[in-house]
């Protein structure tokens, strides 16, 4: 008799339950390993952005100290000191002003601030889902795990248990794919 005789026609559907839930599992992996990277290059990119907008602080702090220390000199200057120090004014006046807001590069103060903020937003989004992620595989992984005890023991209460389990990691990947900000478990 062939060993294929003896198997139990319902272990067959826990086999296809545990197929089914363990392809579940690669898709929440994946998409979650996918969001963490997204998470860490946008948090970089912010960091990047902010250090950027720090720099361009500096310089105009600068710029601004050396303006106003030359405005305070202006009114004593005669002749050809003054008219230079009066054209420098205006030139540091141009380039202070250019360090706060250029918005034909995006490269002010103003815009880097914005831009920064559109990083760690979008940083917050893939963190967001792949927490989602994260409990879906979970979830996913303990009921593969009683699917399989189920197999060996054949407490029905353990298949009940690892379908209910099977359709919350579902939820939570499809969560995680459409609206992360739905639920905050962390």
């Amino acid at each position: 008799m062939s060993g294929a005789a003896h198997v139990d026609p319902s272990n067959r559907k826990v086999a296809l339950l545990i197929s089914v839930l363990a392809t579940l599992l690669a898709f929440s992996e994946t998409l979650g390993k996918s969001t963490q990277t997204e998470a860490l290059s946008r948090n970089i990119e912010a960091a990047n952005l902010w250090s950027f907008f720090q720099a361009k602080t500096i310089r105009m702090t600068t710029v601004r100290t050396a303006l106003e220390q030359a405005e305070v000199q202006l009114p004593s200057a005669s002749g050809d000191v003054k008219q230079a120090l009066a054209k420098r004014i205006e030139d540091w006046r141009k380039t202070a002003a250019r360090y706060d807001t250029e918005p034909d590069t995006g490269e002010g103060r103003k815009e880097l601030a914005q831009r920064a903020k559109a990083a760690e937003a979008k940083r917050d989004q893939s963190l967001a889902a792949y927490h989602q992620y994260e409990v879906a595989s979970a979830a996913l992984q303990i009921a593969i795990v009683l699917a399989s005890a189920e197999v060996i023991t054949g407490a029905g209460f353990l298949l009940w248990a690892a379908m209910g389990l099977g359709a919350v990691g579902l939820a939570f990947t499809v969560i995680g794919f459409v609206a992360p900000n739905l639920i905050h478990l962390f």
